[in-house]
């Protein structure tokens, strides 16, 4: 059972990746997995390697927690495969809808990791004010176009993964603002496994580097860096802010204009319908952070 809830928690943070604006970090953090899953990936090093040659596979499957790792990203990927034209489909059909949810959802994060912190002071507001003007200006930041070369792909692998991690900041929105989102969702949808596997490479990379260094921050300065992530996912309620007006488009991979540039705007309150069938979406999607963390400390009980 324990298993099939990792599966369920790699499906959902592998949804919310393929979102522009949305990071499965934040859905690794508020099922309570955030922390195991970066040890675990810090525990991928050479000392893996020796225990291997030492002590045999076994021995150094549960060095790295390897079970852990595999039942998360089986769930990941599932998602990715499979959900990668729903969600294309939701953002192209019913975005304001989408983005309710994930405003919502983003919103009652924020609030669940901010509760997190022992104790407030000047140091941790700071953290908390930066992550905001950080994530902020990233959400704001004008898309650029980079040619779609593997060289560029597998730099995008290793920047977007380490957003990905970072629960307020999206790897798909990186991809975006590079210019690269829509021939990596392309390359996945059609299953394109040369630019699958570059992309791979890179994301490999950039995890094995960047979940150390964050493992020790979060470590040693915990109240800290929580005060750092809640403000990214507070700048980040500017990129998922459900009503958008859009100032240019792009050709897509099937030749098809879609949004290239948005800016924020207030709804139009004439269409009252739209704004409260968004509300409600938002409610669901505040209230389910407050139910994923209930099932999440239920099972982390029942496997003590």
């Amino acid at each position: 059972m324990k298993h099939i809830w990792l599966y369920l928690k790699g499906i959902a943070m592998g949804s919310a990746d393929v979102v522009p604006g949305v990071s499965g970090g934040t859905i690794a953090f508020i099922t309570g997995i955030y922390t195991e899953l970066l040890d675990s990936i810090k525990s991928i090093n050479i000392n893996a390697l020796l225990i291997l040659f030492k002590q045999g596979p076994k021995a150094a499957w549960q060095a790295i927690n390897g079970t852990f790792l595999l039942v998360l990203l089986l769930g990941i990927l599932t998602a990715i495969l499979t959900l990668a034209k729903v969600i294309h489909y939701l953002l192209n059909e019913h975005a304001i809808l989408l983005w309710s949810f994930f405003f919502g959802l983003i919103l009652a994060s924020s609030l669940h990791m901010a509760k997190q912190i022992k104790q407030w002071h000047i140091g941790r507001y700071i953290a908390l004010l930066l992550g905001v003007l950080c994530a902020g200006f990233i959400s704001i930041a004008s898309p650029s176009s980079i040619e779609a070369s593997y060289i560029n792909i597998f730099c995008a692998g290793s920047i977007a993964i380490c957003a990905m991690i970072l629960p307020g900041i999206s790897g798909s929105f990186i991809l975006l603002l590079m210019g690269l989102y829509a021939p990596v969702l392309a390359a996945v949808k059609g299953l394109e496994l040369d630019i699958m596997f570059i992309f791979a490479l890179g994301a490999g990379l950039g995890l094995m580097m960047f979940s150390r260094l964050l493992s020790w921050l979060l470590h040693h300065y915990q109240d800290l860096m929580f005060s750092l992530l809640t403000g990214f996912m507070l700048g980040a309620l500017l990129k998922v802010w459900p009503w958008k007006e859009t100032i240019s488009y792009r050709l897509n991979s099937k030749g098809l204009e879609v949004p290239f540039e948005q800016l924020n705007r207030l709804p139009e309150w004439v269409n009252n319908d739209q704004i409260i069938w968004a509300g409600l979406v938002a409610i669901i999607g505040f209230f389910s952070v407050f139910l994923l963390e209930k099932v999440s400390g239920q099972d982390n009980k029942s496997s003590d």
